[in-house]
């Protein structure tokens, strides 16, 4: 049976949702959870495999969101998650089509998977319970 007070829109409710809120705020204030874009490169790093360098992550990004994506803010974003440690890198062989220059190729770490998962966790319990997020609506 379920408690009244655990109700979407209950006190209770609001205070655990206020609460998640501002560990969440503070952790971004500080640097140690994933902005959007952030967690939109490593999730197109997870979806490409083996074929994940700058130039298809950049597509990927785009295709999936039907935003404009430059490629020089995708490896801004990727230095900066491997510098965290939530992905690699690794220079592929080169080719004559790039002049000869290789392509840098990113996989996520495990790292890199538990903190997706957090963050997925952390926004799942913040969604939760808002009406104006049910459905459509929005």
């Amino acid at each position: 049976m379920k408690n009244c007070d655990d109700r979407p829109g209950s006190t209770s409710s609001n205070s655990l949702v206020r609460r998640l809120f501002i560990q969440y705020f503070e952790k971004m204030r500080k640097g140690e959870y994933l902005g959007n874009f952030d967690l939109m490169a490593l999730l197109a790093v997870l979806r490409l495999g083996e074929d994940a360098y700058g130039v298809t992550i950049a597509r990927e990004l785009g295709e999936q969101t039907s935003r404009e994506v430059v490629v020089a803010s995708v490896y801004a974003t990727l230095e900066r998650l491997e510098e965290r440690g939530l992905v690699t890198s690794s220079l592929g062989e080169s080719t004559p089509e790039r002049g000869g220059r290789a392509k840098r190729y990113f996989r996520i770490t495990g790292a890199g998977i538990r903190e997706v998962r957090d963050t997925r966790r952390s926004l799942m319990n913040l969604w939760k319970g808002l009406p104006e997020l049910k459905g459509d609506h929005a």
